[in-house]
């Protein structure tokens, strides 16, 4: 049985459509990767997810139809967001950061500490302070403190330093070794994807155009909806 099951969802911004029809499933446990070039719908079919604009079709998390649900009754279900740009409570110490939405679980702020221990460096620090690679991880640790059912990370690299880069997808693969939960992520790198995502849906103009296994994804199908 699939977590999140979307079934030939579309959504629109006003009078202009942007998801027609997409379609795909994650299971519990597994990372998948929503890929596709530059405003291809992948950022609009996570706002679909987290109830942020209106939707037609299907939605169903857990069991339960997302649908009529407001944004903050979908994330108490078990949806995390790490959204693009961070958006990191700039006036907050990281401390307040992590517990201003913490819930009980697996994750808390002694686990965050092992995963970032850059964190637990600047636990006092106001987040407007922190370099744009620790606000990241400051906003991964953020969600996990949710413990949600589905971490969804939206270009959780993007914009930052390799090293930093380096140092986050680290923490995403080891996510898959400390917890049960599915991960959703939207990230331009194939090769990290590669390695963190079980499966990949590609979106082209607002649809989903390919489906399946990461390792399935040749360099055929990559340089026809990936490429510049």
């Amino acid at each position: 049985m699939s977590l999140l099951s979307l079934q030939d969802v579309t959504a629109s911004y006003g009078p202009a459509q942007a998801l027609f029809g997409v379609s795909l499933e994650i299971a519990e446990g597994e990372v998948l990767a929503l890929m596709g070039r530059n405003g291809m719908g992948k950022s609009t079919t996570v706002k679909a997810i987290c109830r942020m604009l209106p939707t037609r079709g299907t939605l169903r998390f857990a069991g339960r139809d997302l649908g009529p649900l407001s944004s903050f009754r979908a994330a108490r279900l078990g949806l995390g967001l790490v959204p693009e740009g961070r958006r990191c409570f700039a006036p907050l110490t990281v401390t307040e950061n992590l517990i201003a939405a913490a819930r009980p679980g697996h994750w808390d702020m002694q686990r965050i500490s092992q995963l970032f221990p850059r964190l637990e460096e600047r636990r006092s620090q106001v987040a407007s302070t922190l370099s744009g690679g620790e606000q990241q991880m400051l906003a991964i640790g953020r969600a996990l403190m949710t413990n949600p059912r589905l971490l969804i990370l939206d270009e959780a690299t993007e914009g930052l330093a390799p090293l930093v880069r380096a140092e986050i997808w680290a923490a995403l693969t080891a996510l898959r070794t400390q917890s049960d939960m599915a991960i959703l992520v939207i990230d331009k790198s194939l090769a990290e994807l590669r390695v963190a995502a079980d499966r990949a849906v590609i979106l082209e103009r607002g649809r989903d155009v390919w489906h399946g296994a990461i390792s399935a994804l040749d360099a055929k199908v990559a340089d026809r909806f990936l490429g510049v």
